[in-house]
């Protein structure tokens, strides 16, 4: 069976985002440069430009699919409650983060380094996430009034479990200590519902 231009487009495409995350991973985003992820798929240079402008449009899509994986793990996912009044309900969201940053370190870590040197990325990285918030925002209509400033409360909830996860997944403080993924997961649900449902 003969390859019609648009599967090899695609294969292409797809050997492309599997060669970024495996270079992204060995010498991280900012010194990875585009040769590197052609050499690593196996591709001409050239060819890299007939899907993305740049490494950054090629990272934007991988947040893409990233983002429609996790909506997919949640749709399949009956245990997903949005009733952030429920500790049950934060520990699944921080089971499903703490568990998704682990597995996709690489690009989580590109994600957060893209976005420290070029502020314009790092918004359109956010835009992106931007319906993963409205979706997250609405789990809080479940909290006791009087209720949080919803973009506010997103927003913190957010930095707190991405900088966490960077502090102990990838740069490791100078202590050297460890944590476990029951200990880390405890601690973030603990702090997060105590913070949205607790009282001042």
């Amino acid at each position: 069976m003969t390859t019609t231009r648009k599967e090899q487009a695609a294969g292409t495409e797809a050997a492309l985002k599997q060669a970024a995350r495996e270079v992204f991973a060995e010498r991280g985003y900012l010194n990875t440069k585009i040769t590197d992820i052609t050499a690593a798929a196996g591709r001409a240079t050239g060819s890299f430009y007939n899907h993305f402008a740049g490494k950054e449009e090629l990272l934007e899509a991988l947040l893409v699919d990233l983002l429609a994986e996790v909506d997919d793990a949640v749709l399949e996912d009956a245990a997903h409650d949005a009733d952030f009044s429920r500790i049950e309900s934060v520990r699944w969201h921080v089971t499903a983060f703490w568990r998704f940053y682990k597995t996709h370190l690489p690009e989580m870590s590109a994600i957060r380094q893209a976005s420290l040197v070029d502020p314009e990325l790092g918004q359109r990285l956010r835009r992106i996430m931007a319906d993963d918030d409205a979706h997250m925002i609405e789990h809080l209509s479940y909290l006791p009034e009087p209720r949080p400033d919803p973009e506010l409360q997103i927003s913190a909830m957010n930095s707190l479990l991405e900088g966490f996860a960077y502090t102990w997944l990838v740069v490791n403080p100078p202590s050297g200590r460890t944590i476990t993924d029951e200990e880390a997961i405890d601690l973030l649900t603990n702090l997060i519902h105590h913070g949205l449902a607790g009282r001042e």
